[in-house]
């Protein structure tokens, strides 16, 4: 009776190791079956995923890289990815080039930079690149350089855009006042160029005066109220960058003014200015979407996986 019993169990065991041993290999099949990842989708994220570096340089501090910043965070968190993120005070190249050296002597595994002079920059980029460090650029490009990709809208189209929008509000006449950023990056160039061709090609609209506020809102806002007061029949504004979009909403809060304001970007401070009244239109480039972009491509160059060279985020106008 005692041999029976051990040999019933002996079967047993057998039976419940051919099993275990037949779904493992029904599992590691199933694994194998699984596609490879293409350039465009999006890395998968796990637990086992190695932890990663990735710098965010920004041209200065404003609310829409806050915004950015926040997105990014969020993937990253799912990726076992670590953020530096940096930013001048207020526009400027020489700390730019400070911080991507930084990043570069600490060997982080990406950058994102929005280069605040694509010229200027080349060289870092450059440099970053030969040590296997893959760059990418948002907002503004840098096309002379070894970047793996830019992110963002096209620029000089965004201009043609503004100035379709301003057109259909001031029905082809008018006079409209320009507040830009910095005179020396690509985006803000390209946007002014953009807006100036379209403007002059279709409208009968003058541009009244044209100021640069070089990445200060201090700058921006006296910029402007000297614009104001210097032209008081102007019909609109256009703001061509960030800051100045946020610093006109504390202008025409401070001076009641019901004039037509075009802001670029939107972040949530704009959006309630718009349902407030002192922005007329917001400009988008998608820019909430830029934090994810940039993880994500960071992401697959990490890993040898090659991208588009240029992420287009499209443009939207908000208010209409």
């Amino acid at each position: 009776m005692s041999v029976y019993r051990v040999r019933g169990w002996s079967v047993l065991l057998l039976l419940l190791t051919a099993g275990f041993l037949l779904g493992g290999c029904l599992k590691a099949a199933g694994a194998a079956d699984n596609p490879p990842m293409g350039a465009g989708d999006s890395p998968s994220s796990t637990s086992e995923e190695p932890p990663l570096t990735f710098g965010i340089i920004y041209p200065m501090v404003n609310a829409t890289y806050e915004m950015i910043t926040g997105k990014a965070e969020a993937v990253a968190r799912k990726h076992n990815v670590e953020l530096l993120v940096q930013a001048p005070d207020e526009a400027n190249l020489e700390q730019q080039i400070r911080i991507m050296e930084m990043m570069i002597k600490r060997g982080v595994d990406g950058i994102a930079i929005a280069p605040v002079d694509s010229q200027a920059l080349t060289a870092m980029i450059n440099k970053a690149a030969a040590q296997g460090i893959p760059v990418v650029c948002f907002e503004s490009d840098s096309p002379a350089s070894r970047r793996a990709a830019y992110i963002g809208a096209d620029n000089r189209a965004t201009g043609a855009v503004m100035g379709q929008t301003v057109e259909r509000l001031l029905s082809g006449k008018g006079m409209i006042l320009v507040e830009s950023g910095m005179s020396r990056m690509q985006s803000t160039r390209e946007r002014l160029l953009g807006l100036e061709a379209y403007l002059t090609q279709h409208t009968d609209i003058d541009v009244l005066e044209i100021r640069h506020n070089d990445g200060s809102e201090e700058r921006a806002a006296g910029q402007l109220e000297q614009m104001i007061s210097d032209h008081p029949h102007f019909s609109a504004l256009v703001n061509l960058d960030f800051v100045s979009s946020t610093s006109s909403v504390l202008v025409w809060k401070a001076k009641g003014l019901k004039r037509y304001n075009l802001a670029l970007g939107l972040t949530p401070a704009l959006q309630q200015a718009l349902d407030n009244g002192q922005i007329t239109r917001v400009i988008s480039q998608n820019e909430q979407n830029w934090g994810e972009d940039i993880i994500n491509t960071l992401l697959l160059q990490a890993k040898g996986v090659d991208t588009a060279k240029w992420i287009n985020t499209d443009i939207a106008i908000i208010g209409e």
